[in-house]
């Protein structure tokens, strides 16, 4: 419709972005130039990967997970001009922390990055007795400060509402066990302060009863963009085939005041791996989204995924459609 804003937000103009192929009729496309962020972009690192991008300042900065060459899974701060070339730093962030055992966190891992109220907040997959949910904040990605943990173990997949709900932090999980989890449901919880958290609501299930893109596991990806039709969360989803786990990416709405709950939801996959660089690598035939930029007046989404766990790439879509084709595809 003429004039219709569909995503509550700012305006990114100068946002990555590439226009679908011709010929396509795909929802979500890719950029033809993948990966944007090479597995050894830096000196110490074996993969990137599953990473996560906001706008700053000129350009935009982010926090990335980074495999060293010892297969540590750190933390690695990075920024960039243009949301395609990237800068990362070659040593590890240092969280500052008031609280020593918590700090002494074995690894870091699938961080995402929400900025709210004055400051940006990162979640990610801590170890302290099994995975959890890391919380830090900086205001100028030079300086990080972590917080309490936000779940006991096992929990993954953290990911922050962009705005408190009636007064409220939200956050996204997926409880879990210590490795590849026989089950995977999207909880979410909320908290006064960002320390407490608590009302913990099911949102929404794998497709257990039928052999799908989504059947074993599924876990919320990029912070949430709040949109006219309702939150629109990305997800990906895990196939357990004869030959291994694939991951894939779907979508959701969610309601704006009580965000447990699923108004719509993709039956089909939106990507899934088909492209060499999603196919091959450490780990094979992954998808794996974990942060998304978009721009309000024109409807533009950047999406920020993991390929294979071992490179970064970027996907295109236009709000409009996708949750067009969101409502006409759904199957809660």
């Amino acid at each position: 419709m003429a004039g219709r804003q569909t995503i509550l937000g700012d305006a990114l103009p100068g946002m990555p972005w590439q226009d679908r192929p011709g010929g396509s009729s795909d929802v979500v496309w890719r950029y033809s130039d993948n990966p944007v962020i090479a597995r050894d972009l830096i000196p110490c690192s074996n993969s990137i990967f599953n990473s996560a991008v906001v706008p700053f300042a000129d350009g935009y900065a982010g926090v990335f997970r980074v495999d060293s060459r010892c297969r540590n899974m750190q933390l690695h701060r990075g920024h960039s001009k243009d949301g395609i070339h990237f800068e990362l730093e070659n040593d590890p962030i240092k969280f500052i922390c008031d609280e020593p055992e918590i700090a002494e966190f074995v690894e870091g891992y699938d961080p995402r990055v929400c900025y709210l109220e004055d400051r940006y907040y990162v979640t990610w997959c801590n170890r302290y007795h099994g995975p959890t949910i890391g919380v830090a904040y900086t205001y100028d990605f030079q300086q990080f400060y972590q917080l309490e943990n936000a779940f006991l173990p096992s929990n993954r997949n953290g990911v922050l509402f962009p705005r408190k709900i009636k007064g409220k932090y939200f956050m996204l999980s997926r409880p879990s066990d210590n490795g590849h989890t026989p089950f995977g449901d999207i909880f979410c919880s909320e908290s006064p302060d960002m320390i407490h958290w608590g009302r913990h609501r099911h949102v929404m299930a794998p497709k257990r009863d039928k052999l799908t893109w989504q059947c074993t596991k599924i876990g919320a990806g990029p912070i949430p963009i709040e949109t006219t039709e309702g939150w629109l969360m990305f997800y990906h989803g895990v196939l357990t085939s004869c030959n291994g786990f694939v991951y894939s990416m779907g979508a959701a709405l969610l309601d704006i005041d009580t965000p447990w709950k699923v108004l719509y939801r993709t039956k089909p996959y939106l990507l899934s791996p088909q492209k060499l660089y999603e196919c091959v690598g450490d780990v094979p035939n992954v998808v794996f989204p974990c942060a998304a930029l978009c721009d309000a007046p024109s409807g533009r989404i950047a999406i920020y995924y993991g390929c294979a766990d071992t490179t970064t790439s970027l996907a295109f879509c236009q709000v409009d459609e996708l949750i067009e084709f969101i409502k006409s595809n759904s199957e809660l």
